[in-house]
């Protein structure tokens, strides 16, 4: 048996969810499929939040929007006009509680992260429903069920939880076992569990990905697929470099690094759960369902140059904390990762000086992180600076730390092509270097290193 996952870009539009239901029912039959909300649902429904707050006149046209989405699918797979009355009965009722939350967060004027995961869960739950129903409806055997109903734990941590996969294994055996012994399709929504409290929690956004991950570890799946619309993880990014390849095998360091820094392909977090049973995750293309794809195991062969690929990430910046000795005196960056942290505010990565501190921040966090820095009352440091017109280069291998000579072509190659490197981490992960150059310069670097390792040189920006 296998767990299937698949995401919301393959999820847009009529024709391409009929292409996938096609793909379901020709491939699937006894299989489990974590499914993600249709295309754009999620950020309607997050949308909605603030609208809802603003106003109480905004909802029915929040919810109207949602709804529609979903008829709109529903009257062009469902034929039977029968069995379409019934989905728009069901749809109607799973419509109706997300109304009420609406309405409840507009009176107690507050989105309070146990409101927000629980409306931002329902895109996931609207889109298993609609796929039962297309797939019942063409007598192909099919359930859904529901993650906080079977028993999914999470610790309980709003926004960014994690599962606990010793009680969520115990509970899957308990309610899944009597629908996998009929060898029906299952769909599960991804991006969120339950607490052991009794709280809807999400994974974070892209969590479906971790969630699919977590039902394959918990049902002892044979792998996990990702159903993705593009062929797997590449050498690069291919809108930098044409010529990119496509990485056929890489180990679970190689795929996390690479979902860490700029590669879409899979959530950074999907690794953890697959590790402990050693599970192979294959990402297949849905437009090209008999290709290879890429497979992502706990050990793959390591190619000549041990550059699996160039990854890139525009969503980032430099938060600079100056102060004398701010490297040295002991306390220091406990304070400020302290205050981040207690803001709601991720460090994703850190380099520091006798006189600075850099920290790496998503775009979003910049300005948030430098107001909750300045509201410290004993300030540890001289002034803050802001630098958001970066990009993040990193090149990503197992093994890389080990062989001579890999950073100096990589840098000798940037340098070639006149592109100023402002920051450099190597050695925290065994399988990653990174740097930091202008936004301006990225496609140069990209392109420069990318040809060093994997085809003919040349410098010049596409």
């Amino acid at each position: 048996m296998k767990v299937i996952k698949i995401g919301g870009g393959c999820l847009a539009g009529r024709k391409v969810i009929g292409h996938i239901i096609n793909l379901i029912e020709e491939r699937c039959r006894g299989q489990i499929i974590v499914v993600s909300a249709l295309k754009d649902v999620t950020n309607l429904l997050i949308g909605g939040m603030a609208s809802a707050l603003e106003a109480e006149e905004n909802i029915p046209n929040i919810i109207n929007r949602i709804k529609t989405r979903h008829m709109n699918v529903g009257r062009f797979l469902i034929p039977d006009q029968s069995a379409l009355k019934d989905y728009y009965k069901d749809l109607n009722k799973t419509i109706l509680k997300l109304e009420r939350l609406y309405y409840g967060l507009n009176f107690t004027r507050e989105i309070t992260p146990r409101m927000h995961d629980m409306i931002s869960c329902f895109g996931e739950r609207l889109s298993a429903q609609l796929l039962t129903t297309v797939l019942r409806n063409r007598n192909v055997q099919t359930a859904y069920r529901m993650p906080h109903k079977i028993g999914l734990v999470t610790d309980g941590k709003f926004g960014d939880a994690t599962a606990n996969l010793e009680k969520t294994e115990r509970n899957f055996q308990e309610h899944l076992k009597p629908i996998l012994n009929k060898k029906m399709i299952l769909f599960i929504p991804g991006f969120f569990g339950i607490s052991e409290e009794g709280d809807i929690t999400t994974f974070g956004r892209g969590g479906s990905d971790y969630s699919a991950a977590v039902v394959a570890t918990a049902v002892n799946a044979e792998r996990l697929e990702i159903w993705k619309d593009t062929e797997g993880f590449m050498s690069a990014d291919p809108r930098c470099v044409p010529e990119a390849q496509l990485i056929p095998v890489l180990s679970y360091e190689e795929a996390a690094e690479l979902a860490y820094f700029g590669a879409k392909i899979l959530h950074p977090r999907s690794v953890e759960p697959i590790r402990a049973k050693k599970l192979d995750i294959v990402i297949k293309n849905t437009l090209n369902p008999d290709a290879g794809g890429s497979r992502i195991t706990a050990v793959s062969p390591r190619s000549e140059n041990i550059i699996k690929s160039v990854a890139h990430d525009t969503d980032i910046g430099i938060l600079k904390v100056y102060g004398s000795g701010v490297g040295a005196r002991p306390g220091i960056f406990a304070t400020v990762a302290g205050q981040l942290s207690e803001s709601g505010i991720n460090i994703k990565s850190v380099v520091t000086s006798q006189t600075c501190i850099s920290l790496l921040l998503t775009q979003k966090d910049l300005e948030p992180g430098r107001l909750a820095l300045n509201k410290l009352k004993s300030k540890p440091f001289r002034k803050i600076e802001v630098n958001n017109d970066i990009a993040l280069i990193s090149i990503v291998g197992d093994g890389l730390i080990h062989r001579e000579g890999i950073a100096s072509r990589c840098f000798s190659a940037v340098a070639a092509c006149h592109v100023n490197v402002e920051m450099i981490s190597f050695g925290p992960s065994p399988a990653a270097l990174y740097f930091i150059t202008q936004k301006k310069d990225l496609t140069s670097a990209v392109v420069a290193i990318h040809s060093t390792f994997f085809a003919t040189p040349r410098c010049e920006p596409l």
